[in-house]
């Protein structure tokens, strides 16, 4: 019965340093209900049962964020824009590379 007790401990403890950790290098967009601090005060206070709370309603899972908005490429403007940038970057390396060209068939003057 002490091993059980003992072991129960020692993974409460790890779940609990799990849980702040956790909460601390959580970006704090995607903390809900709580602030950073009061989510640590409440691990603290009430260990597994915080821990708990904390991953089940206090952190916003990846992709499921309200202000995150996912936008095909042709669609988004900001990719649009880049496109017709790298289409003026390839005109000017094309520019460049003709002109390297007449240079180097050009005869040396002597």
């Amino acid at each position: 019965m002490a091993r059980v007790l003992f072991i129960s401990g020692v993974v409460a403890v790890a779940f609990v340093i799990y849980t702040i950790v956790d909460v601390l290098l959580t970006d704090k967009r995607r903390v809900r209900a709580l602030n950073k601090p009061l989510w640590i005060l409440l691990v603290v206070v009430v260990p597994v049962i915080g821990g708990l709370l904390w991953l089940a309603i206090g952190k916003a899972r990846k992709g499921s964020g309200g202000d995150v908005r996912r936008v095909a490429p042709d669609d988004d403007p900001n990719f649009l824009s880049g496109l017709s940038a790298r289409e003026d970057q390839d005109e000017r390396i094309r520019r460049l590379e003709q002109e390297l060209a007449d240079l180097d068939d050009d005869p040396p003057n002597n």
